[in-house]
């Protein structure tokens, strides 16, 4: 059996060590289901750049200490209270390290290998989703439950999710990023946004396993990791929706979401899926519109337009997202969304255009305006 190497970062909130020649980053705040702090962010972005170049190191294996969630997202709490003072300095500072963060695991050069039990959201997709470029794998297990919810509190799909949402089937993504529909494991497997299953009754075996098989290189480690998974899942309930649970899988509502979702605009949708006619497909149909009618107008505007520009590289699309981060502050409803959602739980914001037929082409073409020139973006190193 191997010997574990000291722990090279240690913090209450994450831990990287070394062990068997796998970097492990294991994600230890439980208390807010492991949503990234920026101390957290910061741990994680020194961890891989340690292990870069390291030879010792093959792969790096990222999960949670806890079976309730991967990862909730980002601190929210930390950039509402930002934005309610007007510090946009430490607001900039959280989203500039996160999406670092992220890009570094999107181009990363040795197998990133994400374990993505439990809820992932938000950040979590950010910190996960990179696996798939790297030779790693993305892994769920039945008690995933997967989403990009930013529209309900006034947000959208960043993190680069708008990249990874866009070459999902037909029109999966942009139903994910404007309804924030949670899914499962399978659902995950058939969009594209996992690689491979595991039984959670399995990871203490395959942690077992990678601690003990003799791994001279990268390729080993994936060989170990393909002894305990699958490329399948079973179905259960999904939710299409916070508190909606459906039986349908993804891959049976296609037809009905290619036909709705590649309408141009969030108007569009909604008249799209009022006029539904077809028996099997009305139910869903009317609880899409009521999800729907739960979320920011301008949110979803903007979340479909993220999805529909995300064709160049993922630096572009990290980038395209600080510069949203600032517009949605300033002139959307993340505010709002966040006080009636998160902090006083009213559950009833009141958004700064009432109406989805309201949004114009005008609203949303404002919000994507950058803030910086080329120059002085603080992600213009970004490249890939």
């Amino acid at each position: 059996m191997s010997t574990p190497e000291p722990t090279l970062i240690a913090s209450d909130e994450v831990r990287a060590r070394i062990d068997n020649r796998i970097g492990y980053i294991e994600l230890n705040r439980p208390q807010a289901l492991n949503a990234l702090s920026l101390p957290m962010i910061r741990a994680m972005h020194a961890a891989l750049d340690a292990w870069r170049d390291d030879p010792q190191v093959l792969a790096v294996f990222v999960r949670s200490l806890h079976p309730r969630a991967f990862c909730a997202g980002g601190d929210v709490r930390f950039f509402y209270e930002a934005g309610r003072v007007g510090d946009v300095a430490a607001r900039d500072a959280f989203f500039t390290h996160e999406y670092a963060l992220d890009h570094a695991i999107f181009t990363y050069g040795k197998p990133y290998f994400a374990l993505m039990d439990g809820i992932v959201m938000g950040g979590g997709m950010g910190i996960s989703q990179g696996a798939h470029r790297t030779g790693g794998l993305r892994i769920v297990t039945e008690a995933t439950k997967m989403a990009m919810p930013e529209t309900r509190i006034g947000l959208f799909p960043d993190v680069g999710a708008g990249w990874f949402l866009a070459r999902t089937p037909g029109a999966l993504g942009r139903y994910l990023a404007v309804t924030g529909a949670t899914i499962d494991a399978a659902d995950a497997l058939y969009a594209g946004l996992a690689d491979a299953y595991l039984e959670t009754s399995r990871i203490g075996s395959l942690i077992e396993a990678l601690a003990t098989a003799p791994l001279a290189e990268s390729a080993d480690v994936l060989a170990c990791v393909e002894r305990f998974v699958s490329r399948t899942a079973p179905s259960g309930a999904r939710e299409v929706a916070p508190g909606l649970a459906v039986a349908r899988s993804l891959a049976s509502m296609r037809p009905w979401i290619d036909r709705h979702f590649a309408q141009s605009d969030v108007a569009g949708i909604v008249a799209s899926l009022d006029a539904e006619k077809e028996p099997d497909a009305r139910d869903w149909a009317r609880e899409t519109i009521r999800a729907m009618r739960e979320c920011s107008p301008l949110s979803m505007a903007v979340s479909l337009e993220v999805v529909t520009r995300a064709e160049g590289p993922m630096s572009d699309c990290l980038r395209r997202d600080l510069d949203l981060t600032r517009s949605m502050f300033d002139h959307g409803d993340v505010i709002e969304g966040v006080r009636a959602r998160i902090v006083d739980k009213d559950d009833s914001p009141v958004w700064r255009i009432a109406r989805i037929e309201d949004v114009t082409r005008a609203e949303v073409e404002h919000m994507f305006v950058s803030s910086w020139t080329p120059d002085t973006h603080p992600l213009r190193e970004l490249n890939g």
